[in-house]
């Protein structure tokens, strides 16, 4: 951890808990968790497809078609102001509570902060405001200006022209693997945060450090 002079964060279930969408969930189904774990797996698998087919759309539209085949895979109706209001929780995303405390330790020494996500610059924009988390970053860093998603290199390589630094100087966090494991490969410092407990991937160089939470990370950091 020597030498960091910049820290950029995945937003997704990182900063933000993906679980608290489950609020919105409520209102159309009795088993709230059943249709975010589903709608989060599909969102992240169609990144992916779509990244590798060459046929980009942004996470907005990513997000809206994946609710729509989770809704029908459970076999749950909604009209569209219901779905609407479904897809508009992705604004209104809950911080883990260790989140703003753990911000403002790892930006001690004038390390400076991004956001670096899948998300569209509105969805980030939207959902760093509602958390109050927006004045902690200098940089809010979007694949849409690539128009490709995380894990492809192109992705990681924005944090190193936004800050001006060489890759050894900035570190990458993390909570899902295979983005950890995607920006260790291109070649970035990286910390998982492994609030799961689950087995390492087996995708090539570890990451850096492993922690199960951002607190463990600032404490890590020092």
């Amino acid at each position: 951890m020597d030498g960091i002079e910049a820290v950029a964060f995945d937003l997704y279930g990182t900063l933000l808990e993906v679980a608290s969408v489950g609020r919105a969930a409520a209102e159309v189904t009795g088993e709230p968790a059943a249709l975010v774990d589903l709608w989060r797996q599909k969102q992240l698998e169609y990144t992916w497809l779509r990244s590798l087919m060459g046929r980009y759309q942004d996470f907005w539209a990513t997000t809206g078609d994946a609710l729509d085949y989770a809704l029908d895979r459970l076999s749950v109706v909604v009209d569209e102001a219901t779905r609407a209001r479904l897809l508009g929780a992705w604004l209104d995303v809950r911080p883990y509570p260790e989140v703003p405390d753990a911000l403002d330790a790892l930006a001690l020494g004038g390390r400076r902060l991004a956001v670096l996500s899948n998300g569209t610059p509105d969805m980030l924009e939207a959902g760093l405001a509602a958390a109050g988390l927006r004045d902690r970053f200098e940089h809010v860093l979007s694949v849409d200006d690539l128009g490709v998603f995380k894990p492809h290199p192109s992705v990681y390589e924005l944090a190193l022209k936004a800050f001006n630094l060489p890759a050894e100087r900035i570190l990458f966090v993390s909570s899902n693997a295979w983005d950890a494991f995607g920006a260790r490969a291109f070649g970035l410092p990286v910390a998982w945060v492994n609030r799961s407990g689950a087995p390492l991937e087996r995708l090539g160089a570890p990451p850096t450090v492993v922690v199960p939470d951002l607190a463990a990370l600032a404490e890590a950091v020092g």
